[in-house]
Formats: structure tokens, C-alpha cells, sequence
């Protein structure tokens, strides 16, 4: 598929997607650092670290509404523009995911994970960061195909794809593992229903990063 010259000269939205994407990465590690924060009753810097999230989110939204807004008009773009459009939707979900996560956490006065989930915690916890770090891999790799529409580069993000799905999978038996040890031993009904709404939400990063992958993968389709 062949780009009209005009178009050439044109800040291609993909650029605004890899924004967009590089502000979920860094949203995702303050929630880390938050988790941790929580996880470890002496640390008092929770509500900083739940703000750091909240500010992020609110960067993020900015470019996502830059990228609605600014799309050109009357110009031939790589992709449609509903692609971009539902790429967006999900790669955002993955932010409103980590805020809602981080939100839940503040919501027990009382901090601390109990000692028979911490360590299956926080597996799940690295487990969902690491597809979103692949998002910005994903997305830098697809601006270069879609410049080059090289075949090698395509399969190269379809790699990507492969391996996000995959990873997602994994967060998912955790999440499963986990669900089960908190109904076999937590006894207190509100902390319960505490953990396992929080560990829904946090499954639902991995999830929706997923998503966005299948959102690439109709792009290429193209």
C-alpha cells in the first residue's frame, strides 16, 4: 500500500500512540512502588505514590485526547482511523485499570498483604507490568512497519503479539492460584472480599494489554 506524498509530512498518530503508551509504562511502575509501599506497614508514603498514579493517568488522558482531537483531515492514513480509535480505548483501559487497583488499595485503612498471598501477590503483580512494558515495544516496532510495510517487520511485531498473549496467560493462573489460596485461608470476610477485588482488578491490566495486542494484530491485517 502505497502513501500519498502529502502524507509524508504528516506527525503520523502512531507517534502520539507510542506517547500514550510510554505514559502507561511509567504509570505502572508507580504502581509498583505503591504496592510495595503498601505491602510494608512502615512505609508511609502510600497516598504520595497513589497520587504519582492519579497524575500519570491524567498525562495520559491528555494525549489520548490530543490524539482524538488532532487526527487529519482528508489525509490517507496507514490505518483507519476506528483502529487507532479502539487501539486507544484499550491501551487506556490498562491505565483505568491501574488506577482503579491503586484507588481499592486505599480504601482499607488497614495496610499490609497477608504473609500466605505476599509472595503469589507479587508475582501476579510483575507478572501484569511486564505486558505492559511490551506494549511500547509492540507499538515502536509497528511504526516502523508501517513506514516500511516490510515483511520482516511485520512478522516482527507479530512475534511481539505472540509473546504479549502469552504473557497475559500467565497473569491469568496466577490470578486463578491466588483466588483460590485467599478463599482456602483468608477468614475475615471484608478482607477477603477486599483481596480478591483487587487481585479481578489488577488481572485486568494484563487483560486489557492483551486486547490492545489484538487491536495491533487487526491493524497488520490491513
Amino acid at each position: 500500500m502505497r502513501i500519498p506524498f502529502l502524507s509524508m509530512f504528516i506527525k503520523s498518530p502512531l507517534d502520539d500512540l507510542q506517547e500514550h503508551a510510554e505514559k502507561v509504562k511509567e504509570c505502572s511502575w508507580a504502581f509498583h512502588q505503591a504496592v510495595e509501599c503498601y505491602a510494608s506497614i512502615r512505609c508511609d508514603t502510600f497516598e504520595e505514590l497513589r497520587q504519582e498514579v492519579s497524575r500519570f493517568e491524567n498525562e495520559a488522558d491528555a494525549i489520548k485526547r490530543r490524539i482524538r482531537g488532532h487526527l487529519p483531515i482528508g489525509v490517507m492514513l496507514p490505518v483507519e482511523k476506528f483502529e487507532i480509535f479502539r487501539y486507544l480505548r484499550e491501551q487506556d483501559s490498562v491505565l483505568d485499570s491501574i488506577k482503579e487497583a491503586t484507588n481499592w488499595l486505599s480504601y482499607r485503612p488497614e495496610a499490609g498483604i497477608p504473609k500466605y498471598a505476599e509472595k503469589d501477590f507479587f508475582m501476579l503483580i510483575d507478572a501484569v507490568i511486564e505486558p505492559i512494558e511490551a506494549l511500547t515495544v509492540m507499538i515502536a516496532e509497528a511504526r516502523i512497519y508501517f513506514k516500511n510495510f516490510s515483511e520482516k517487520q511485520r512478522r516482527k511485531v507479530k512475534e511481539i503479539i505472540t509473546n504479549l498473549r502469552q504473557l497475559e496467560h500467565e497473569a491469568d493462573k496466577l490470578e486463578y492460584t491466588l483466588t483460590k489460596k485467599i478463599f482456602k485461608y483468608e477468614k475475615d470476610p471484608i478482607t477477603a472480599l477486599h483481596l480478591i477485588k483487587l487481585v479481578e482488578v489488577i488481572g485486568n491490566t494484563a487483560d486489557h494489554a492483551e486486547n490492545t495486542a489484538d487491536m495491533m494484530r487487526a491493524m497488520l491485517a490491513r
